[in-house]
This record gives C-alpha cells, sequence and structure tokens, in this order.
C-alpha cells in the first residue's frame, strides 16, 4: 500500500473531517431544529428526568460531566457545555507539573449535546444523560467550529463513516467485559489448582450484583444475552452485538453501571487488567464481523471452521499492526502483566487460529472474529478506530496472515510488545497508523503514557525490597 507514513485514504479523510471549521454551526443548527427540540422536551417531560449529565468521554476511557437542571435543555443544545480542554486528557498533571493537553491556560472547548442520545439512568428516574461532542469554540476564529480530535468518541463515529464510504462494509462488534468485584461475602474457596469457572454456587455468590447489572443494562437498551463466573470475584456479562459505535458506547455505559451497583451494594468493582497473581486477568475480547448491508461477508456458508479471504485480509491488517496498537489495547503498566502470567489464556503474540484460546485472533464460530489482546481498562472507542484503520490497510493491499500456525514472513516477523514502554516505542514506529491517526491525539496520547511509564520505573517495589535489602553482599 501506497503512502504508508499518511496513512493512506484512513488517515486522510481524517485530516479533512478535522479541517472543517463549520461543524460546530451545523451541529447547532440540526440540535434547534424546532421538531428536534419538541421532541426532547417531550421525551424529559414523559420520563420526570429533572437533571441531565451532559457528558463527554475522555482519552483515558472516563466521561466527565455537567449537571444541569432538565429545563435549561434548549440553552444547552444551541450554546454547549463548556469544559476545561484537560478534561479530555483526564486533568493529569505530568511529574514536571504540567497539566498534559494544554496547560493551565487552554482554552476551553464546547461540547454540544447529541440530543438522540438522551436516556433516563436505572438507578434514579429524576435523573438523566445526554452524551455531547467536543469542538474548540467558533469564537477562536480560523481555528474555530473544529470538532477536536481527543473526543475519541466522535473519532470514532466520522473514522466509521469514512471506513464504510471506501470499502462498502460496516464494522460490528461485541464485547467481553471481564471485570474483579469483591467485597463482604463474595470470597472463594477452592482446591489447590481448581479453577472456581463456572460453578452455580459462586454465581449464587454474585447474584445480586448481576441482578442488579443486567436490570440496570435493559433498561438502559442493552440486549443483555449471558453471563458467567470466570475466577476468583470474576465476572462477565455480555450483551448483543452491534455497530462499533454503539458497542463502544454501551461499554463505557456499562462501567458506570458497574459502579454504581457496587455503591449501592457496598461492594467494590474494578476493571484493573491484572489484579492478581495466578489468576485470570480481565480482558475485554473484541469480536469482530463486517457487513455489506445484511451480509456478513466473514461468513459464506461453509459449516467447517474457516476464515473467508475478506477476513484473511482483515485478520493480516489486525496482526501487522498488533505492535504498533498495543498502546491503546493494552493502555496501562498493569495491562503487561496479564500477558506474563503464563497459562491464564491472555494471549502473547501476534498469531491467530481456529478455536484455539492461546492466540491473538480467534475463529471461535463462522463470521466472526474475536481479537483477544484488549483488556478490561481499554478505551473502546479508541481500540475501535485502530481497528479499523489496521482492517482497512489489510483489505485494500490484499494481506495475507498465512494458515494457523504458519504465518506469512512479514507476520512472523511481527514482535507484541510486552510492556508499556516497549509499547510506547511500538506505537511511534508504526508509520501507517502514526499517519491514519490525528497528530495531537497520537503526540497527548504519548505524552500520557511515557508520564504513566516514568512513574511506574520510578517506584520502589516491596518485591525489589524483598530481593536486594538483605541478598546483595
Amino acid at each position: 500500500m501506497k503512502d504508508l507514513k499518511t496513512g493512506g485514504r484512513f488517515g486522510a479523510h481524517l485530516r479533512e473531517v478535522l479541517a472543517d471549521t463549520s461543524a460546530f454551526d451545523r451541529h447547532r443548527e440540526a440540535n434547534l431544529r424546532p421538531e428536534v427540540l419538541a421532541e426532547l422536551g417531550e421525551k424529559i417531560e414523559r420520563t420526570g428526568v429533572k437533571y441531565i449529565y451532559f457528558a463527554v468521554a475522555t482519552l483515558g476511557a472516563r466521561t466527565v460531566a455537567k449537571v444541569v437542571p432538565a429545563e435549561h435543555y434548549k440553552r444547552m443544545l444551541g450554546k454547549g457545555i463548556a469544559f476545561h480542554r484537560t478534561a479530555l486528557t483526564d486533568l493529569q498533571t505530568s511529574r514536571e507539573g504540567e497539566l498534559i493537553g494544554g496547560g493551565i491556560d487552554a482554552h476551553e472547548f464546547w461540547g454540544l449535546p447529541e440530543p438522540e442520545t438522551f436516556q433516563q439512568l436505572p438507578w434514579d428516574p429524576e435523573l438523566g444523560r445526554i452524551f455531547c461532542t467536543a469542538y474548540d469554540p467558533p469564537h477562536l476564529g480560523k481555528d474555530g467550529g473544529r470538532l477536536i480530535p481527543l473526543d475519541t468518541r466522535a473519532l470514532l463515529r466520522v473514522a466509521h463513516q469514512g471506513f464504510t464510504e471506501r470499502t462498502g462494509l460496516e464494522l460490528r462488534s461485541g464485547l467481553e467485559p471481564e471485570m474483579t468485584w469483591r467485597g463482604p461475602g463474595l470470597e472463594v474457596i477452592a482446591k489447590d489448582d481448581q479453577s472456581p469457572a463456572y460453578q452455580v454456587e459462586n454465581l449464587e455468590k454474585m447474584r445480586p450484583i448481576f441482578k442488579k447489572v443486567i436490570s440496570y443494562g435493559q433498561f438502559l437498551d442493552f440486549n443483555m444475552i449471558q453471563g458467567d463466573y470466570e475466577d476468583d470475584g470474576q465476572i462477565e456479562l455480555n450483551w448483543e452485538y452491534d455497530k462499533a459505535e454503539i458497542t463502544a458506547q454501551r461499554m463505557t455505559t456499562y462501567r458506570q453501571i458497574c459502579k454504581q451497583v457496587a455503591r449501592e451494594l457496598g461492594v467494590e468493582a474494578s476493571f484493573m487488567a491484572k489484579p492478581y497473581n495466578g489468576k485470570m486477568g480481565n480482558g475485554c475480547h473484541h469480536n469482530l464481523s463486517l457487513w455489506r448491508g445484511d451480509e456478513n461477508v466473514v461468513e459464506d456458508g461453509r459449516v467447517e471452521l474457516h476464515a473467508t479471504e475478506t477476513a484473511r485480509n482483515a485478520i493480516a491488517g489486525m496482526l501487522l499492526h498488533t505492535p504498533g496498537s498495543m498502546l491503546v489495547m493494552g493502555s496501562t503498566v498493569n495491562s503487561y502483566k496479564r500477558y506474563w502470567d503464563a497459562g491464564q489464556f491472555a494471549p502473547s503474540g501476534a498469531d491467530w487460529g481456529l478455536d484455539t484460546r492461546g492466540v491473538a485472533i480467534r475463529i471461535s464460530a463462522n463470521g466472526r472474529m474475536e481479537y483477544r489482546l484488549p483488556d478490561a481498562s481499554v478505551n473502546p472507542y479508541l481500540s475501535h478506530i485502530y481497528l479499523l484503520a489496521s482492517i482497512e490497510h489489510g483489505l485494500e493491499a490484499a494481506l495475507d496472515p498465512g494458515d494457523p500456525g504458519q504465518p506469512t514472513p512479514e507476520i512472523a516477523d511481527v514482535v507484541v510488545p510486552n510492556t508499556l514502554g516497549m509499547a510506547i516505542d511500538a506505537f511511534e514506529a508504526d508509520e501507517y497508523l502514526m499517519g491514519a491517526m490525528p497528530e495531537e491525539l497520537t503526540r497527548i496520547f504519548l505524552q500520557l503514557k511515557r508520564d504513566e511509564w516514568a512513574r511506574y520505573c520510578g517506584q520502589i517495589t516491596q518485591w525489589e525490597f524483598d530481593q536486594y535489602w538483605e541478598a546483595i553482599p
């Protein structure tokens, strides 16, 4: 594929979208249409919502929001919600004291509400939520009115639109968010070397938790489909797959649901990638399929497990760019402890296979590619953006992954980072992905991750003390 350094057509499209200074005005005009105002007003009145969270997704996969009395919704639709720009980078200060993402003098951004995302929250019927898109304010002149690339939720939406326009395909995904709960009554007793997975007695201990999580999810239009107990305090609850941006939004909402349930039940809920040694980490497998209208092109009717030619091209793209995307898929220092703990079903190489759990991409059922590298702390908007770029490269260049266990030389040479430091280097070294993504996004993401790695490297751990305090002569 030509123009690797510029990220091909994927990168060109995003640069064009992000240069559009009329984006804010078009969004505001759409918000103020009489039928839009009337529809949102009717929903607010019908549900009885009195307070609304106007929310924006951050680069670190969190949600920031302001709460506004519901009667001011018309004003918010036209004016937007002002946040300090560094809210998009989680208001993180570097070790040197710099507020990452612009510093204390950074200008505000305006979050324009998306009225179609209004939902009443199930744990308090007087509370609602609306997602917003982040823009540079129009008053900034020639730089104003643009979509901010640090708003990964909005960036996924436009990236997916461009991908579909160029390929004719839509990416659909279903996630498997594992997470760990702890608190009174959740302790597990098991024989040595025996897994507590699937046992109904352990599910029973989690019954108050999964009942609330499932019911809250259903209230918020999740089609909850199944769940299981996997390791000490670890459960996985799944919902039906959908378009990538819908699935990603549900993942961030799912985290909020779980944190709320934990508060109500007096327990703790964590999406930390690897809480314990010798126990399974919290993965977030992405089950991916590509659709042309109502046709899943990863499926062709054969009964035996297989990958279609389109799926093989997509798999090759994802595997080739595994090193460059690992900083997104495993975004914390702790993420890489998941890959080091042998025998816990976490992949560590750029390989693929048919119904085997030790590979990066698994074909467990025809029509679905299970990408197993992301963990539960992942920013799902960002992971899907990087997967879209990688898949498009694979499709356009007709890349070949080889057969399971017999990779092509190009794929066989891929080395997957196994520390955050290595992932930072690999992220920068991938010319295609660096060219495909907005410069501001990669620059600030790197600044955040370098700071995190430096903080970790500068810590003296108990392991070091135990190893070296007495042992060094």
